[in-house]
């Protein structure tokens, strides 16, 4: 990469970074992508799946057809990074480093279209919502793999705490599936002062946390890997009015559809016990994700081939996450690879959602390249994937 090919990207991440958007909500973000690729000379089709973008660039007469994709969307995270390209936008900010996903993107997109040695098609897709709002799934029922029939499809997450533009690349499963977890307790509200004539849906739930933390370390087999976490809960409106009714949220993943059925039922259960127990009613509602993201064995091969190329350091000893990621949904349709590329040490606050957080532009050249690299040699496999 060139130093102002890079110097470009980092304007452009630090551009998008200063002006998030929550998902579904990404209107300037892809005017601004569109502009990027008709400022590299990519035709593309825009408003699939929402806002989502797809560029595609052929070359030479191989029928092989790659796709390369970035997320777009931001998270309702109040930045605190003091940073001069902080967000502009209140209470929206790019904690996950979907700004430099789309950068790397456009940075291959610029790499493809000035580099003459690959023959093939090229589509690359700029996705919406991926932050819990189904922008995959969108996507796929707005005929991705139909209007764009690519035999595979690779992506990446920047990793903080991993070495700055190491790839770690999974054989298998990379990331978890889950689920957004709504209990609703429903008491009788009344007089602090006079708690036997209520039913109190706060100590309901101070007990169905305890109760609900149990299911893991109790009910999930050890060697298997689970996590339930409750993350918030509302109820009441005056500290001395018992609430009529609390709500608690949160989210469960899981690597096996086996230890999900098992959260799940031990989750009703104890939530039947609670309201027994207190005389409350509970109702357990869950939205499920799109599924685990599992790499095939060849695109880990070409996904490691194409790091090798790019001469970064590979890891191939790290453990799948817990935290999930839509691009599952690509994989249940087509082959392909999820990656992770260093981003470098990791602060405190400064976490993947952390308030503090910020992409590196120093992997900006790593990212752009590997996914470059990864079109090539899919490209150049000769092996027929397909659907």
């Amino acid at each position: 990469m060139t130093p102002e090919l890079q110097e470009k990207l980092t304007v452009w991440r630090r551009h998008l970074h200063a002006h998030p958007e929550l998902s579904l909500q990404e209107q300037e973000t892809s005017a601004f992508v569109q502009e990027k690729l008709r400022e590299i000379g990519i035709p593309f089709e825009a408003g699939i799946g929402g806002h989502g973008i797809v560029a595609t660039l052929t070359r030479g007469q191989t029928q092989g057809r790659v796709g390369l994709r970035a997320d777009m969307d931001a998270l309702p995270i109040t930045e605190a990074t003091g940073l001069p390209y902080a967000s502009k936008n209140p209470g929206v900010m790019h904690a996950c480093g979907h700004d430099g996903h789309t950068a790397s993107l456009l940075g291959a997109a610029a790499l493809l279209a000035a580099d003459p040695g690959w023959s093939g098609t090229v589509d690359f897709i700029f996705q919406p919502a991926e932050e819990g709002f189904g922008g995959s799934r969108a996507m796929v029922a707005a005929g991705l793999f139909e209007r764009f029939p690519m035999d595979r499809i690779f992506g990446f997450h920047n990793w903080p705490g991993l070495a700055a533009g190491t790839i770690a690349v999974h054989d298998g499963v990379a990331m978890a599936s889950g689920g957004r977890i709504t209990i609703t307790i429903d008491g009788h509200a009344g007089h602090a002062g006079m708690p036997h004539l209520t039913r109190d849906p706060v100590m309901a739930a101070g007990h169905l946390i305890v109760a609900l933390q149990s299911i893991v370390s109790r009910s999930v087999d050890p060697l298997d890997t689970a996590v339930l976490s409750l993350c918030t809960i509302e109820g009441g409106t005056a500290p001395n009015q018992i609430a009529g009714k609390v709500v608690i949220r949160g989210t469960m993943r899981y690597h096996r559809d086996a230890v999900k059925d098992t959260i799940l039922e031990r989750i009703e259960q104890t939530c039947a016990g609670i309201a027994t127990s207190f005389g409350v009613k509970v109702t357990f509602g869950i939205v499920m994700g799109v599924g685990v993201v599992i790499n095939t064995p060849e695109e880990a091969g070409l996904a490691r081939l194409a790091a090798e190329k790019m001469r970064a350091e590979v890891r191939l000893d790290l453990a799948p996450s817990m935290a999930g990621e839509d691009f599952a949904h690509y994989l249940q349709q087509r082959p392909g690879a999820f990656v992770w590329i260093g981003n470098g040490d990791l602060r405190a606050g400064a976490e993947l959602h952390g308030p503090a957080y910020d992409f590196n532009d120093a992997i900006l050249p790593v990212a752009a390249g590997w996914m470059a690299e990864v079109a090539k040699a899919a490209l150049a496999s000769n092996q027929g994937a397909g659907p």
